[in-house]
C-alpha cells in the first residue's frame, strides 16, 4: 500500500500553511493569555470555509476527505493548538447531526454550520462523568411537544460561544442525543478559566434546569446517543486530534532545532552535543511515524474500511503519548529559557498534555486496543 498526497491535497496544504502562518500562529501567544480565540480570526477561519471542511457540498461545506481533513488540523496544530480545538468540536457537532439528523435538522442547521453563522460544541462530559460516558446523569423527559433537560455539563470545549450544543443525556433511562439551542430556556453557561494549556479554548460548564428544547431536536433514536451518534462523533474528534498532535509537534522540532543553531555553550553550537542530537532524532523519528499513522487511519477511513476505528485510536493513542515526549524535550533543550513565556515551547508543553486526556484518555485507549488484540490474534 502506499499513501502519496495527490496534487490537490499538496496544493490545499500550501493554502492551509500560509493561512496558518499569517493568521493563527502569530495570535497563539495572545490566544493563550486573554483565555480565548478572537472574533475576527473566527471570521477569518469560517471565510475560509474551515469551519465546514467536514461537511458535504450540499450543504455548503467543502466535502473534503479525511486526509486533507487531516493536513488542515496538523497546520492549524502547528499553529495554535486552542484554535485548532474549535475545528474539533464543532466538526463533531456537525457531523452527528449531517448522519444521524433528520432531513430537517440537516437542512436548517448544517448550512449555517458550514459558513459559520453559527457555532456548534460537543457536549458529553460532566462534573461527575468522563470516560464512563453510559452513566451520565443529565436527565431528558418529554412532555408533550418539549424535552425537559435537567443536569450539568462540565470541560465543554468552546462552549463560552458556541450557539448549539449536541447534548447527552439520559432519557427513559438510556443515552439520547439531542440539540441544545443556547438561548433555550433554562439553560445557563460559566466559563472555565485557569487551565495550565489549551487556554483559549473558552471551555464552559452548562447548567440545564428544566431546559425546554422542541421534540423536534432529538438526534436519532433514544437509546442510540452513545452507541451510534457519539462514537461517530469521538472517532473523528480522536483523528483531528492526532493529526493536531503532529503538528504541535513539528513546531517543537522547528523551534528546538533553531534553538540550538544560536545558542552556545562550552564554546560550541548546542546543535554539536551528541546528546541535543539524539533528542532532536528521536523528534524526527516519532513525529513521522505519528504522522504516517494519521495518514493510514484517514486512507482507510477514505476507502470504507472497517479497521479505521482502531487505527484511529492507535493514532490518537501513540501521537498524543508522542507529543507530550517531544513537547519536554523541547522545553529540556531550551534549559531554563524553556520556562520562559518568551519561548514558545513553554506554550507548546503545556499544550500537549491535554491531549491525552480528551476524546479518550491514554489508559482508555490501553484498554481497547489491547482487547481488540486479545480478540484478533
Amino acid at each position: 500500500m502506499k499513501i502519496e498526497l495527490t496534487p490537490e491535497q499538496l496544493k490545499l496544504q500550501e493554502q492551509f500553511q500560509k493561512f496558518v502562518d499569517k493568521e493563527v500562529a502569530p495570535m497563539a501567544e495572545q490566544n493563550d493569555r486573554e483565555e480565548r480565540v478572537p472574533e475576527d480570526l473566527i471570521k477569518k477561519i469560517a471565510d475560509q470555509g474551515y469551519l465546514g471542511s467536514m461537511l458535504p457540498v450540499e450543504y455548503g461545506g467543502k466535502g473534503w476527505d479525511m486526509i486533507t481533513i487531516g493536513l488542515l488540523n496538523e497546520e492549524f496544530g502547528r499553529g495554535c493548538s486552542s484554535a485548532r480545538s474549535l475545528l474539533t468540536v464543532h466538526g463533531m457537532a456537525a457531523l452527528g447531526i449531517e448522519r444521524w439528523g433528520t432531513p430537517e435538522q440537516r437542512n436548517y442547521w448544517l448550512p449555517k454550520m458550514a459558513s459559520g453563522e453559527i457555532i456548534g460544541a460537543f457536549a458529553l462530559t460532566e462534573p461527575n462523568v468522563g470516560s464512563d460516558a453510559k452513566s451520565v446523569e443529565t436527565t431528558a423527559v418529554l412532555e408533550d411537544d418539549y424535552f425537559i433537560l435537567n443536569g450539568q455539563k462540565k470541560w465543554i470545549t468552546m462552549g463560552q460561544i458556541a450557539n448549539i450544543f449536541l447534548l447527552f443525556a439520559k432519557c427513559e433511562g438510556k443515552p439520547t442525543a439531542f440539540i441544545v439551542e443556547k438561548c433555550s430556556p433554562g439553560f445557563s453557561f460559566k466559563p472555565i478559566n485557569g487551565l495550565i494549556g489549551a487556554r483559549a479554548s473558552m471551555l464552559a460548564e452548562l447548567k440545564l434546569e428544566n431546559c425546554r428544547i422542541p421534540k423536534g431536536n432529538l438526534v436519532g433514536s433514544v437509546g442510540t446517543g452513545l452507541s451510534h451518534v457519539a462514537l461517530s462523533c469521538l472517532n473523528y474528534g480522536r483523528y483531528t486530534i492526532a493529526f493536531g498532535c503532529v503538528g504541535l509537534g513539528q513546531a517543537c522540532l522547528k523551534k528546538s532545532v533553531q534553538y540550538t543553531r544560536k545558542r552556545r555553550q562550552f564554546g560550541a553550537p548546542l546543535r554539536e552535543n551528541q546528546l541535543i542530537q539524539k533528542m532532536i532524532t528521536e523528534m524526527v523519528v516519532n513525529i513521522k511515524a505519528a504522522r504516517q499513522l494519521c495518514y493510514h487511519a484517514g486512507y482507510l477511513k477514505d476507502t470504507g474500511d472497517p479497521d479505521y476505528i482502531m487505527a484511529t485510536w492507535i493514532a490518537k493513542y501513540f501521537a498524543s503519548k508522542m507529543i507530550n515526549q517531544v513537547a519536554g524535550d523541547a522545553v529540556q533543550i531550551h534549559g531554563a529559557n524553556g520556562f520562559s513565556r518568551e519561548y514558545d515551547v513553554e506554550r507548546y508543553f503545556r499544550d500537549s498534555k491535554i491531549n491525552e486526556v480528551i476524546e479518550g484518555t491514554t489508559q482508555m485507549h490501553e484498554i481497547l486496543i489491547a482487547m481488540n488484540a486479545f480478540r484478533n490474534i
